[in-house]
């Protein structure tokens, strides 16, 4: 077959248009922070605050039953991973004194659109709620759940076969957000991998790394897609209340283990 020079011309320019939305199509991630948790002790201060002041008058949301410290007995690196460890004992703080104790971390990185990975193990007793996930950095000017929620693994009351990722915000929250849950069986005795992947359109959950929920609304305006804005990472095991529900009355203690936090941006 003959080829003329026009035709050739064409044919190169359709493989190059090919080959570019090929590139645009393949999505490249960049590590850009992340905690291995390798340093045993206290944790890193630079890359995480420890939020202890009760913001409902000496107490948590949700009936929460727990006081969170900063104290080495509920949050510490060994072994490779951090232990946010809940224990029950009386302690005293912002005006009121709780059963129960634990941590609650939050990332002083903030960022705009990227993939998340957490690793961990999570806690078995009854009564304790672990969670992995992501506000509003704006929340002091702009209140819950205006700042948007990401959660992106939860495990509520005592069903150790199951997690969940969430989405808050103003058009959807407390009792009606945008949920789904997936069967996980060994989440008390193994690793699981629970991620995000949040770009300018969707938010996806993943669980080693299958997607099994995304949230991507049609209504576009602030009250349903509040995510375009900072968001910041926190981890947290709550004792109680009204999602943690009925606390084993033989509990002593129990964590979550997290191997690593990750997160990757879009090049």
């Amino acid at each position: 077959m003959k080829t003329t020079k026009l035709g050739l011309l064409l044919l190169v320019a359709v493989m190059y248009s090919c080959k570019t939305a090929e590139k645009q199509t393949q999505k490249t991630y960049e590590l850009v922070w992340s905690d291995e948790f390798e340093n045993p002790g206290a944790l890193d201060q630079t890359k995480w605050f420890l939020e202890t002041e009760a913001p409902e008058n000496g107490s948590w949301y949700n009936n929460e039953l727990q006081h969170y410290t900063d104290r080495l007995d509920n949050v510490y690196v060994a072994d490779g991973t951090l232990k946010i460890v809940a224990k029950k004992e009386e302690y005293t703080a912002t005006g009121t004194t709780k059963s129960y104790t634990s941590a609650r971390l939050n990332s002083k990185f903030h960022f705009t659109y990227g993939k998340v990975e957490v690793r961990a193990k999570l806690p078995k007793a009854k009564g304790t709620w672990p969670a992995i996930w992501a506000l509003g950095a704006n929340i002091n000017e702009v209140p819950w759940p205006k700042c948007g929620e990401i959660d992106i693994m939860e495990q509520l009351f005592e069903d150790h076969l199951m997690v969940q990722s969430a989405v808050h915000v103003q058009g959807r929250y407390g009792d009606h957000p945008a949920l789904q849950q997936i069967n996980v069986s060994d989440v008390t005795e193994n690793f699981h991998v629970y991620g995000m992947i949040w770009d300018e359109e969707k938010i996806d959950f993943t669980v080693d790394g299958e997607i099994f929920f995304t949230y991507n609304p049609e209504d576009r305006s602030e009250d349903f897609w509040p995510f375009n804005k900072d968001q910041f990472l926190l981890l947290n095991v709550a004792v109680g209340g009204t999602l943690g529900g009925d606390v084993d009355p033989d509990f002593t203690q129990d964590q979550m283990e997290v191997d690593y936090v990750r997160v990757y941006q879009m090049q």
